[in-house]
Parts: structure tokens; C-alpha cells; sequence
């Protein structure tokens, strides 16, 4: 038994030291073609909506772009101009657009006396048979107000309709707010208001980064915050476009004036919170970004999900964050990363919206910088597609017209890959490649990191364990940055995104 146990022993270290041999885990991709990542436009929080045969995308500062292909945009409007034709003329004299936030000249000025139009959100009223823009203007790093406007065309002009939502006020601007027509003198004291008369930011939002969804019942929703005290959702009167406010609830996180409050607060990196329902998953997925948008400032998409429009959304893990630490909570879908075919890396990838296509795929749309010393931006859009469990994927690279397919052969699984984790942290760190080998045998095998994989039967379904950590998610054919085909795959699991590429060649 002895001899028997010698000899099944060498066999695997045979086998073990005849596969690694044959396996080459050099970390270099300069032989891989590189592409020009370009837009040619630049529109940042970008938001975006398919309407009359084309895509279309609306951004901070009065910016809107259009596209045939979700790749290559063209200019709709840029800037803070009188003609701004998708704005309209929002600086004219009897102009309300900037009364209370946002301006110059507004009740709490614009700490460097310009203008600040940020984070617009587009949605087609079928109550109304109008367009519908929502966004905010903002003085400071917490007065703001939540706005909107109407139109005929998707490209505007938007007419200003109302102000919404305001907040960073204190005991004497309140009262260019509506607030005290939906909480009592008791109820601002106790809630809005410090000892010091001044805003209690840390539990009450920043109104900024609105985003309006219906729900499976076709009610509509407006969700929207910006560090402060988190991400909150109102309901919103499909008729008219304003708030329905609502009782107020504090039990159960509900306030009369600036509605369910979502998660976050304590003034935590959290903004740009989108709600996409997806009746095929049966889920209601809510992205929001942490970090600082600045390149170097950690910015990321984070993803939560709920069965209902308004929560609870929780993680991977089934928890949502509190008001401390919140790096652990949330599936973090992108951050900084390189891979083959680009030489400069992708920086705070975030501030996205989402949408399901007509053609019926699921698409996330965000702001991406780069790691070439300056806050150059562009929009990117890639597909997604949903795991086992029901949980979004991201793609690692920007979509080109690919199908993720319902079925994937698993003879044609098995090569060298790059790949990367994203982690769960916030910080300026690169996910940078590593080779793995995803082995015909289900083994997989790397200089530092082993595991397995195991495709579903008649599915495009991958599992992977790597170093003992369980990821679940999709395998897809596509072209990556320099119009390469690879295969590639993207997996989730324990709050972190796992890429990998394979050239046919490997």
C-alpha cells in the first residue's frame, strides 16, 4: 500500500509539474494590439435614454450627445449658454431656474459666483406624452435644489416646471423653501436644523443626482442624494412631475419633506444613486458611486438590489451599508483598471445610469478619467449581463453590438487569460492583469492563485473558486479596445468583480 501510495503521489506531481511547465504566467501584453479609446465627446454623470431610434445621453454643466452605436457621440449641446438649445434659455430675466441654489445671484450664492446645472436625468412621461428632465443646481457642497423641466422633443428645449427638493439651508434661508409646507416648526427644530440653526447635513440629504424610474406598477419614482446624509426616494405625480410627499413615518425612515431615506449618511462617499427595474430578474437594481470623482479619488459603481422600489437594498453579502465604513458594502462592478489592448489605465469609472435597450439588452452608461496626469473624461457604455443568482456583470469592455449568448461551448472554455479584480476598496489602486490558466480538466492554475471552474450545462453560466473564494457569472465573445476578438468572462462574488480575457491564440 505503502509503494502504492508513492507511486499515486510522484503521478500528481508529475502531472502537476508537466501542466505548469507548458504554462507561461508572464504578465506582459505588449505583443496585444492597442486601440484609441475615444468618444469624441466628453459628458460627465452622464445619463442615458434609447428615444426615436437613437441613444442619447444628458451630463452635468448642460451637456447632451447622441449616438447610432452607444460608441461614437456627437455634441447636443455644451455649456452654460443663452442658446443652449436642449436647456433652453434658463438664464433669461424672468428666469426662476436659480432663485434658491446654483447661481450668482441665487438666495445661497454659488461659492465661485458662476453657474452650476449638474447631473441631469431624462425620462418619457406617457401620462403626459412629454419628456421629462430632472436636475439640480447647487451652491455649495450641500445647498442644492432638485428641478425639472418638460418638452416636447427628446432633444428640448426643456422648460423649466418647478422647483423640488432643497436642502443646506439654515434658519433664515429656509424660508425661500417650501419646506414648512410639510414639516412643522417641531419637526424642522428637531430634524433639520442643529443647535446652531445651521443644516444637519449628516442625516439629511444634499439634493443633488436625481433619477426617475417607474416601477412594475408603473408608478414613478424620483431617487437622489450626494454624500450628506445618503440616498433618498420619493414618489412623484405621473400628471404633474412633482413630489408626492409623504407621511411622515420615522420608524421606518420615512421624512414628510425629502422622503425614504435608502442608505448612507454621515457625509460618506456615496452619490449619483440610479434605480433600474428589471422585470426578467425580478429585481430592482440601485447603482450608486463611492469615492472622489477626481481620477486619483477611488470613484467606482457599486450595485445593490431590492424585490421592491423602495427597499431594503442589500449586497452580495445581504447587508446594506450604515453611516461608517461602507467600503465593505455593495458589489463593486467597476473602479481603476487596465487590461490588454489599452496602455493607459481606466480611472474613477463611475457616476452611471442604466437602461434594458429595445434590442433587450441590459446596458450601464458612466463617466470613465484616465491615468495620463490630467481629469480628461469621456462616456462609456458596456453590457451587462445577470448571473445564476441574479446578479449584474459588467463586461470589460465597451460594447461593440456583442450578444451574451444563452449557451457556450465548454470545449472552447479552457485557455490563458488575463485577469483582474476589481477588490472592494476606495482608493486610486490599478486591478492589474494576472494570468491565470482555466485548465481543460476544471483546474485552474496561476504563479500565485489556484481554484477550478465548472460551466452549467447548456449555459453560458461560470463558476469559478479561486483560492477558495466563490464567484458566479457569464462567459460572452466580444471585441476588446483594439477590435480583438477574445473570450472573455466576468464574475461576481463577496462584493467584488472578477474579469478575464483570452486571445484565440492562448
Amino acid at each position: 500500500m505503502r509503494l502504492l501510495s508513492l507511486i499515486l503521489s510522484a503521478a500528481v506531481l508529475l502531472s502537476v509539474f508537466s501542466s505548469s511547465a507548458a504554462e507561461d504566467y508572464t504578465e506582459d501584453w505588449k505583443d496585444v494590439p492597442a486601440g484609441i479609446v475615444t468618444s469624441r465627446a466628453a459628458v460627465h454623470d452622464p445619463s442615458i435614454l434609447e428615444a426615436e431610434g437613437k441613444y442619447y445621453i444628458f451630463g452635468t454643466h448642460m451637456t447632451a450627445a447622441v449616438s447610432d452605436d452607444l460608441r461614437t457621440w456627437v455634441m447636443r449641446a455644451d455649456g452654460y449658454l443663452p442658446n443652449n438649445k436642449v436647456w433652453g434659455n434658463i438664464f433669461s430675466e424672468d428666469s426662476h431656474v436659480f432663485d434658491y441654489a446654483g447661481g450668482p445671484k441665487s438666495v445661497i450664492p454659488t461659492d465661485d459666483k458662476g453657474y452650476h446645472v449638474w447631473a441631469p436625468d431624462v425620462i418619457y412621461n406617457d401620462t403626459l406624452g412629454k419628456y421629462m428632465m430632472y436636475y439640480c443646481t447647487s451652491s455649495t457642497w450641500n445647498a442644492s435644489n432638485l428641478c425639472f423641466g418638460i418638452a416636447d422633443s427628446i432633444e428640448g428645449p426643456y422648460i423649466w416646471q418647478g422647483a423640488l427638493i432643497c436642502s443646506g439651508f439654515d434658519r433664515n434661508t429656509i424660508q425661500a423653501t417650501d419646506v414648512a409646507q410639510y414639516a412643522d416648526e417641531e419637526w424642522i427644530s428637531k430634524h433639520y436644523l442643529n443647535s446652531a440653526g445651521t443644516y444637519n447635513y449628516n442625516d439629511y440629504p444634499n439634493a443633488l443626482d436625481p433619477a426617475v424610474f417607474y416601477d412594475e406598477n408603473h408608478r414613478l419614482w424620483m431617487v437622489y442624494g450626494s454624500w450628506s446624509g445618503g440616498i433618498f426616494l420619493l414618489e412623484l405625480d405621473p400628471a404633474t412631475g412633482l413630489v408626492i410627499h409623504p407621511e411622515a413615518d420615522e420608524k421606518n425612515g420615512i421624512d414628510p419633506y425629502f422622503g425614504k431615506k435608502l442608505m448612507g449618511g454621515n457625509h460618506q462617499s456615496m452619490e449619483g444613486p440610479y434605480i433600474l427595474y428589471d422585470a426578467a430578474a425580478g429585481w430592482y437594481y440601485l447603482f450608486v458611486s463611492y469615492g472622489g470623482l477626481a481620477a486619483h479619488g477611488g470613484y467606482q459603481i457599486r450595485v445593490f438590489r431590492s424585490r421592491t422600489p423602495d427597499g431594503d437594498y442589500e449586497d452580495m453579502n445581504g447587508k446594506h451599508p450604515g453611516t461608517i465604513s461602507h467600503f465593505r458594502y455593495g458589489l463593486k462592478l467597476s473602479g481603476n483598471y487596465i487590461l490588454p489592448s489599452v496602455r493607459t489605465a481606466y480611472m474613477a469609472t463611475g457616476h452611471n445610469s442604466a437602461m434594458i435597450g429595445s434590442d433587450g439588452k441590459r446596458y450601464v452608461c458612466y463617466h470613465t478619467r484616465f491615468n495620463n496626469n490630467s481629469e480628461r473624461h469621456t462616456p462609456q457604455v458596456k453590457q451587462y449581463g445577470v448571473n445564476e443568482e441574479g446578479w449584474p456583470c459588467l463586461l470589460p469592455y465597451t460594447t461593440r453590438g456583442e450578444d451574451i449568448p444563452a449557451a457556450f461551448d465548454p470545449k472552447d472554455v479552457p485557455g490563458r487569460y488575463y485577469v483582474i479584480n476589481q477588490g472592494i476598496l476606495i482608493n486610486d489602486q490599478i486591478a492589474e492583469p494576472m494570468v491565470l490558466y482555466l485548465r481543460e480538466d476544471g483546474s485552474i492554475g496561476g504563479k500565485d492563485l489556484s481554484g477550478s471552474w465548472a460551466l452549467t450545462d447548456g449555459t453560458a453560466f461560470l463558476h469559478l473558486t479561486l483560492d477558495g473564494k466563490e464567484y458566479s457569472g457569464v462567459l460572452c465573445r466580444m471585441q476588446d479596445d483594439a477590435k480583438n476578438e477574445v473570450i472573455v468572462f466576468t464574475a461576481v462574488g463577496g462584493n467584488e468583480s472578477v474579469w478575464g480575457v483570452r486571445y484565440p491564440a492562448e
